[in-house]
């Protein structure tokens, strides 16, 4: 069993998501400066018009990132973690804008 306590699901607490898909959460995030869930829209949306790389969601789930709302919890946290993680980089004294 997997820590979160449902088969196959990881704790989305502290796990970092891949590389590329951080780049894409910052990629969909500039495109549209909004929280959640409307930057789960945007997401969805770039992946349909394959507007990142070129990959849909098949190239996405290959990378561990789906849309479903099983795994939501777990994207909502790389969300987090990429935006905040890109703020204290990028944006200073930004830290009260809220995310997700």
């Amino acid at each position: 069993m997997a820590p979160s306590g449902r088969p196959g699901l990881p704790d989305a607490a502290g796990e970092a998501p891949p590389a590329d898909v951080a780049d894409f959460i910052r990629f969909c995030h500039h495109r549209k400066q909004v929280g959640w869930p409307e930057l789960y829209d945007e997401m969805c949306a770039v992946a349909a018009r394959r507007e990142f790389n070129g990959w849909d969601h098949d190239q996405f789930a290959a990378r561990g990132l789906t849309f479903s709302l099983f795994e939501m919890p777990r994207l909502a946290g790389w969300v987090r973690s990429v935006l905040a993680t890109s703020r204290d980089v990028s944006e200073p004294g930004s830290i009260g804008r809220t995310i997700a």
